[in-house]
Parts: structure tokens; C-alpha cells; sequence
């Protein structure tokens, strides 16, 4: 992958994703980007497991087992108008925007006003987006799985979630 994503692959799927949204989400919603909601890295980069309490240590293991599905599943991450994976910037770190199924990125384009157009996606295992398309971004990156809902998560740049090299908290740059 380029800067720009000049040589990803072709969109497996093309999608009208209006007639999957949620009914209930009105029709006028002001165009804007999705907030994404930082996350708290895992307990086991912030403190000594001495210190831990038992809700840390439960949380954790909670935020432990998500990644672990995260990085079994394949996920849907859409394209914007030039053909590179869908990115929104947030504090300095680069998103790569993933769905977990084509209801959630049909609530995203109609939160984004933008449900009427075609949006062309590519199915990824969680892990590769980690492991080999995180490291790609230029600067510090992660994933936002789900972005603008309320179910969503984000995956950040640091050690245990994406590549060492780039992890942040390990004093990685975000690049390889």
C-alpha cells in the first residue's frame, strides 16, 4: 500500500447500503465525520498486575478475549472516493474504519448523509489489518471497528494490539 492505497486490491462487493439502514436513523442528519471514542489501553501497559484490581484485571481479560475475536473475523472496511481504505483522523492517529456487517456500515453512511451512493468494501481479517495494514499508514494508526455507533471499539496503536514497531507506547513512530 502507497500513501494513498494506489495498489489495493479491487472491492469484492458493492453494496446499496440505504436499503439495509436502520429505519429509526432520520434521514436528515448533518453531514459530519464519526467521533471516534479513545480507548483506554489494556491494564497490563498501564500498571504493574500487582496493582491491579479485580475489575482492571476482569476488564482486561474482556478487552484480551474482543481483540482476540477481532483478529479471527473478517470485517468489512469500506473505500473512499479514491479507492483507499476508509481513514479518519482523530488526536494524530490515522483509523482505518471497519464494520462488523453491512447493517453497521449502512447506520455509518446514514449518519454520514451519505446512504444513496454505492460504497464499494473489501472483506479483511481483523489481523491483517493489525498486523500489515496498520504499519502501512503513514504515522500512527489503528482500528475503529463499528465507527460512530454505540457498539463500536477501536483497536490503538500500542503494544498487543498492533506490530511492536509501531506501537506507540514502545516509542514507535507508527511506521515501519
Amino acid at each position: 500500500m502507497t500513501e494513498n492505497g494506489d495498489d489495493i486490491a479491487r472491492p469484492q462487493r458493492v453494496s446499496r447500503l440505504a436499503e439495509l439502514a436502520d429505519a429509526s436513523v432520520p434521514a436528515t442528519q448533518p453531514e459530519r465525520e464519526p467521533e471516534l471514542t479513545p480507548v483506554t489501553p489494556p491494564a497490563s501497559v498501564r500498571t504493574a498486575p500487582d496493582t491491579e484490581s479485580a475489575d482492571e484485571a476482569a476488564a482486561r481479560r474482556e478487552f484480551a478475549r474482543l481483540l482476540g475475536e477481532f483478529r479471527r473475523t473478517a470485517v468489512l472496511v469500506p473505500f473512499d472516493d479514491y479507492g483507499s481504505l476508509w481513514t479518519a483522523d482523530f488526536n494524530g492517529v490515522r483509523w482505518i474504519c471497519a464494520f462488523s456487517h453491512e447493517e453497521a456500515l449502512a447506520r455509518f453512511a446514514e449518519a454520514r448523509g451519505d446512504a444513496t451512493r454505492e460504497w464499494a468494501y473489501q472483506t479483511i481479517l481483523g489481523a491483517r489489518l493489525l498486523d500489515v495494514m496498520v504499519p502501512m499508514l503513514p504515522g500512527p494508526g489503528g482500528v475503529a471497528l463499528d465507527a460512530g455507533s454505540a457498539d463500536g471499539m477501536v483497536f490503538p496503536p500500542v503494544a498487543g494490539i498492533v506490530p511492536d514497531e509501531v506501537a506507540v507506547d514502545l516509542g514507535g513512530t507508527g511506521t515501519r
